[in-house]
């Protein structure tokens, strides 16, 4: 029985002080001392014999220390949960890491939640000394017992948070990735596993090579056995042969902190160890070297993306029709509108279809966007075609109009857009992180322009604007009605600006500001790589996205552009057309 009661209280986290085994080897009962915190036991035992002859009160003493183990585990969480509230309401360092012990000791379900609303300074004492915290959702939940407060007097202004210092906040940090080490959710357990990297508990071990020697995703364990890694390489405990292998791990890190690992043992370690150690920083740093470029090629790619869904509509609108279009940014800002619209629409109505929601958004942004184009179309520019000056002026006028209906409407404050859980997260390549929003707006940057190409090559509209493009007089004498493509260029190009403004909503904030941040940048991209060329479109916005981030690391974000501003200019001079210029007898006039 005795075994029993220890096997069970284990499971259910209570640790023990003392277990009395007793060998009974005549027919007297005694008497069993099981103490186990906050809790004794005395239980009376029978020798083997007795239930031998009694089979029943075998059965019956079994039943009996089975409930006794169950009623008596809530006492002790409750126990271990009333001192860490009296602790936290000290506002005492000491007394504040002494709680988070009793937290983590305690084995209550609501623990990791409690300890990172500590984190987050969420976690309240009440003027009456009660201690709660606020979850993610803003509800106020009482921390000894983990239940919702239905008393609105227990607002999240009736306290004050409890203090933390810079220690206090490494030891949260760690408590928090033992507590979910064996969380069911991977990103889950793999954000734990990089917590314990970071804070290198090493009271965190023994839970962490338990939760090695369990888990089954590769991507996971390996962080475990990095973080495991991590504790051996500081521990003065190890051995050197220990310490070897663990430097050997951490040197198949790409990250810039298994590099700073290794130089700070490197400082105090002696002999192979050390040797080892130097060799792995040296391989660390030129992996990193490649890591870096390929990081920097990454995000101009991903830059000249965003730059190419945003000038891909213009390139059209001002390649067919010669109007400089200072409204294209803001046919950019009603797509990302439109996608807040569907948002805010599917969470009220059907939020099962959340993931539907830039699906959705997609074509009744292009709708949107085009529609509100060809309005402009017909309502303003065509009036003013021949008038290149009294255009722009327009559209710019045009463009404060649209931006402050949005004001008007939205409010001038940004507006959040979800991600869909498929665009959540990050893809991690040899220590290059891929997040996957960014993945998909190249891949859609890439679909929208082959879509486009195909218009323009394989339809009767594509045909007609090609035609209106390179000799506008001759195709209105072949029979085209080149008013009606103007307006459906337009509208395409804008619909096409709407769709953009579905992608940079997942990257930017949505507010009436939007298209301004892109404008400017869409004009440089088209003028460099040629008026009404798609291709040309396509190489100037990687060219330029990549070399705006070559250009910050020495010169900034402002002056990197200042020098690609200057750049084109010197360009242009060179060659007026950009780099693939139309061909036609009309655009050589």
């Amino acid at each position: 029985i005795a075994r029993l009661s220890a096997r069970l209280l284990s499971f259910h986290s209570v640790h023990f002080d003392l277990i009395h085994h007793l060998f009974l080897t005549d027919d007297t009962p005694q008497l069993i001392r099981l103490k186990s915190k906050p809790l004794v036991f005395h239980i009376l035992a029978y020798p083997s014999s007795f239930y031998h002859r009694q089979p029943i009160m075998l059965l019956r003493a079994v039943m009996a220390l089975f409930l006794l183990v169950l009623t008596s585990i809530p006492m002790a969480l409750a126990q271990d949960m009333e001192k860490a509230v009296t602790r936290f309401a000290a506002d005492s360092f000491p007394e504040t890491e002494a709680a988070i012990n009793d937290v983590i000791a305690s084995g209550i379900p609501h623990a990791a939640a409690l300890l990172e609303a500590l984190g987050d300074r969420r976690l309240l004492v009440t003027r009456d000394k009660r201690v709660i915290f606020r979850d993610g959702t803003g509800k106020i939940i009482d921390a000894r017992t983990g239940t919702p407060q239905a008393d609105a007097s227990q607002d999240s202004g009736a306290g004050e948070p409890v203090r933390l210092n810079n220690r206090l906040r490494s030891v949260v940090s760690g408590a928090i990735g033992a507590l979910t080490l064996m969380a069911s959710d991977p990103r889950r357990r793999l954000e734990a596993a990089n917590a314990v990297f970071r804070n290198r508990d090493a009271t965190v071990l023994p839970a962490l090579e338990q939760a090695i020697i369990r888990e089954t995703d590769p991507k996971v364990k390996k962080a475990f056995t990095e973080a495991r890694a991590a504790i051996v390489l500081l521990s003065k405990d190890t051995g050197d042969v220990d310490k070897i292998q663990a430097a050997q791990t951490i040197a198949g890190r790409t990250s810039a902190d298994g590099s700073a690992l290794l130089k700070q043992v490197s400082i105090t370690s002696t002999g192979p160890l050390k040797v080892l150690v130097d060799q792995g920083i040296a391989d660390l740093e030129s992996r990193q070297k490649v890591v870096e470029v390929a990081k920097t090629l990454w995000f101009g790619i991903s830059l000249g993306s965003v730059l190419l869904v945003a000038a891909i509509g213009l390139a059209i609108t001002f390649g067919v029709m010669g109007v400089i279009n200072m409204a294209h940014g803001e046919m950019v800002m009603i797509g990302a509108y439109t996608t807040f619209v569907v948002q805010e629409t599917i969470r009220t109505k059907a939020p099962h279809l959340f993931d539907w929601s830039l699906p959705i958004a997609i074509p009744l942004a292009f709708i949107v966007a085009g529609l509100v184009g060809i309005a402009i179309e017909r309502g303003v520019i065509r009036f003013l075609y021949g008038r290149p000056l009294e255009t722009l002026l327009a559209t710019f006028g045009v463009s404060l109009i649209l931006q402050q209906a949005v004001r008007t409407s939205f409010g001038p404050t940004n507006r959040e857009v979800g991600a869909p859980s498929y665009m959540s997260g990050s893809l991690d390549i040899m220590g290059l992180e891929l997040t996957y929003a960014r993945l998909w707006i190249v891949v859609f940057t890439l679909v929208v322009f082959a879509v486009l190409l195909l218009v323009l090559k394989a339809t009767p509209l594509g045909l007609q604007m090609r035609a209106v493009t390179q000799n506008r007089r001759m195709a209105s004498s072949m029979g085209i009605r080149t008013r009606f493509v103007d307006a459906m260029t337009f509208g395409l190009g804008s619909g096409i600006a709407g769709i953009a403004g579905v992608a940079l909503s997942q990257i930017d904030n949505v507010s009436p500001n939007l298209g301004q941040s892109y404008i400017i940048d869409s004009f440089m991209v088209v003028v460099f790589g040629g008026v009404g060329n798609l291709w040309g479109t396509l190489l100037g916005a990687f060219t330029l996205g990549i070399a705006n981030k070559i250009l910050e690391p020495f010169a900034g974000a402002v002056l990197g552009k200042i020098i690609i501003l200057v750049l084109i200019i010197l360009f242009i001079q060179k060659r007026p057309r950009g780099l693939f210029a139309l061909k036609g007898r009309a655009i050589e006039q």
